[in-house]
């Protein structure tokens, strides 16, 4: 599918071609390109890329391949801003960092919703990527980062979100609109890489030993922000609970493309599939300028979470 390549001693690969996709690879002008949520759907991978327009606004688009490797971004936005109440209020600035969840035979969509009020979840749904219809707003203002799970947790829907504290949280739902139960999942670690504020990346992964969570960090230098990935294992009927947790980033911003851009030294996902041979694929934005994408395996993240157990 890929040719891949080992740049330095990571837990994770780039893909030699980088970047998957910049601006010039698109048939029409906008301002800006970044994050994608990703998908499987009739034998081909879909990506719901956030692009910012020359008007400023920010869409989500459709990204479409065949074989893996090249994608087709649709001109026309799969979501934009709506006009009609109650959503046109809190999402006319934009909408924007999909992350798209198969349940009950339906494929959600949560997506940052900025409006009048800040930044709030909303919730839509398809079933074929031809059309799409709104659920709600699922939120109070200023919560970011909410990734919800594939399945019922003790009957009940489950999200992760970061608020303004800076860590993960853990939420329930009995409808996916109506949200509570909130409790602390993870924390930033002062004197660690994630030492600032952390939040949930792509969908959540179940392999053997839980939820294979790959989130984001920032730590705040006298250079600005640095943007890395990290990996945790949560517990399966628990998420609550942390089994491992790797005291390294997975993916941390080294190339050129991942240095220099709109938000330099930034690498963060909201899209990862598995394969059934347990490799993982990554799709992230670099430097809030590019779509890029990486490889690695169920079983290497899952080691290196151990291994960091037993060295700290």
């Amino acid at each position: 599918m890929y040719r891949r390549k080992s740049f330095g001693k990571t837990i994770v690969h780039r893909w030699e071609g980088n970047p998957l996709i910049g601006i010039d690879d698109l048939d029409f002008k906008c301002s800006d390109i970044r994050n994608a949520g990703a998908v499987r759907h009739n034998g081909e991978v879909l990506l719901l890329v956030t692009i910012e327009h020359l008007s400023g606004t920010q869409c989500i688009h459709l990204a479409r391949t065949g074989n893996g490797r090249r994608f087709h971004v649709d001109k026309t936005p799969f979501l934009s801003p709506s006009t009609e109440p109650p959503y046109r209020q809190h999402e006319y600035r934009g909408v924007l960092d999909a992350r798209v969840t198969f349940i009950n035979g339906a494929y959600y969509i949560m997506y940052l919703a900025m409006g009048e009020y800040g930044t709030r979840f909303a919730l839509a749904k398809t079933e074929d990527f031809s059309s799409v219809e709104r659920v709600g707003i699922i939120s109070e203002p200023e919560t970011k980062a909410g990734v919800l799970f594939p399945v019922k947790i003790r009957d009940r829907y489950a999200r992760l979100e970061r608020p303004s504290d800076g860590s993960i949280w853990l939420s329930y739902s009995d409808d996916l609109v109506h949200w509570g139960g909130s409790e602390v999942v993870l924390s930033p670690r002062p004197g660690f890489w994630d030492t600032s504020r952390v939040g949930a990346g792509p969908p959540l992964i179940l392999c053997d030993p839980g939820w294979l969570l790959v989130y984001y960090s920032v730590k705040n230098t006298s250079a600005g922000p640095l943007y890395r990935l990290g990996a945790a294992l949560l517990d399966k009927e628990d998420p609550a609970k942390i089994i491992e947790r790797c005291n390294i980033p997975v993916l941390s911003p080294r190339e050129t493309y991942e240095r220099i851009g709109d938000i330099p030294n930034l690498v963060f996902s909201t899209g990862m599939l598995r394969d059934e041979d347990g490799t993982i694929t990554i799709y992230y934005g670099a430097s809030d300028s590019v779509i890029c994408i990486a490889t690695t395996t169920t079983d290497k993240i899952v080691y290196e979470c151990t291994k960091s157990k037993e060295e700290f």
